[in-house]
């Protein structure tokens, strides 16, 4: 069909390429395997249409080198588009396809075609319609309007100052026949297309969902600990924040803890830290599974933690992580080695009238501290 000035590619893709700077060897090497597969598409259905082209001249409807002499003309432009494209000159512009020179030069012969052999116009001119179905699938709006408006005069041509009897043959059964071929190509063209770009939105449709689920797996990777799947420190810190926040605006209760997993040092040194980073985590899942869905939870620092709890006055919080406390103390530490013990300490605090996170923290790492001084795995409160 020689009209095949958009390639059967990905759009968006194509443009994600383009934006880039300097494509990579790979990128260039299927950005040229991808045009070489299209160009040979055209190719093929410049011969197809030169096959319709000999039955009407074997009907006797055009002389047997209009169809010779189309596919020549189809394949010249084929084959100086590949030049261009291998010889890397193509990759010089932001639209590596090229698709207003493809669709003017379809659109040109075309119109030429139809000019030269007006008996059988309505195969040129119907084609015209496939030229603009490729064309959709990569023009922007900008290059559609420039080659609708360029057909248009041409068309305005070749209609009003030519009397080019332009025809559609249907006199003999054989001519008939290679008629209903041009409408057969031509919706099945047109069809395959519609097809075709309804099976490329449905995967950048998909696509899509899964680059949206991979950012949000990035976006939840950036604010958790590696270690432990606790929220990271720069997490927790906004996530106090906007607590404090919501306490004083709607005057709730707020408290926190800052938990330290007690003389973790000697944990370390005499276990070896393969096995303290385990006893991190195992530490932190005990957590999890013992807190309310509206705590937050995250590591501050070390073998320090923080747990914020909305909605909870001191003598609550206190409550809380003496049960957590209790927890921890009677896990069977001894699975990672014989003999380990492991055990916490926190201070916990609640938010004062116009209190600053700062000020908050201080007081939860002042009741930490106390509660370390009067002898470690106990809870202490500001």
């Amino acid at each position: 069909m020689g009209t095949a000035a958009s390639p059967f590619l990905n759009p968006i893709a194509a443009e994600l390429e383009d934006a880039r700077p300097r494509p990579s060897a790979k990128a260039l090497s299927r950005r040229a395997r991808q045009r070489r597969q299209v160009q040979a598409m055209i190719a093929a259905s410049y011969v197809i249409d030169a096959l319709v082209l000999l039955v009407y001249a074997h009907a006797g409807t055009i002389p047997a080198t209009v169809g010779p002499a189309y596919a020549a003309s189809g394949l010249l432009s084929v084959a100086f588009y590949l030049v261009l494209s291998e010889t890397g000159i193509t990759e010089r512009f932001k639209d590596h396809y090229f698709v207003v020179p493809q669709l003017m030069v379809s659109v040109a012969l075309m119109l030429a075609f139809t000019y030269l052999a007006p008996e059988v116009g309505v195969m040129f001119l119907c084609t015209l319609f496939v030229v603009f179905n490729f064309g959709s699938l990569r023009a922007s709006p900008r290059q559609t309007a420039l080659v609708w408006t360029a057909t248009a005069f041409g068309l305005a041509g070749l209609f009003l100052l030519t009397d080019k009897p332009i025809s559609m043959p249907h006199g003999t059964p054989l001519e008939r026949f290679a008629t209903m071929s041009v409408f057969v190509l031509t919706i099945g063209r047109c069809m395959f297309l519609g097809i075709f770009s309804s099976t490329m939105r449905q995967s950048l449709y998909k696509s899509g969902l899964k680059l949206r689920e991979a950012y949000k797996r990035i976006e939840e990777l950036a604010e958790l600990d590696e270690l432990t799947g606790s929220f990271n420190r720069r997490c927790i810190m906004r996530m106090l924040d906007d607590e404090i926040a919501r306490a004083q605006r709607i005057n709730t209760p707020c408290s926190i803890a800052l938990i330290d997993l007690d003389w973790f040092k000697r944990i370390n040194d005499a276990y070896g830290h393969p096995t303290g980073d385990e006893v991190l985590r195992t530490f932190a899942i005990t957590v999890f599974a013992n807190i309310r869905s509206i705590d937050r939870f995250g590591r501050y620092g070390g073998e320090e933690f923080l747990l914020v709890l909305p909605d909870t006055p001191n003598d609550t919080a206190v409550r809380i992580m003496d049960r957590l406390r209790a927890i921890i103390a009677d896990l069977d530490w001894s699975a990672f080695s014989p003999g380990m013990k492991v055990t916490i300490s926190a201070g916990v605090s609640t938010l004062g009238a116009q209190e600053t996170a700062d000020t908050f923290l201080a007081r939860a790492d002042s009741a930490l501290y106390a509660a370390k001084a009067r002898g470690r795995n106990r809870i202490a409160s500001t």
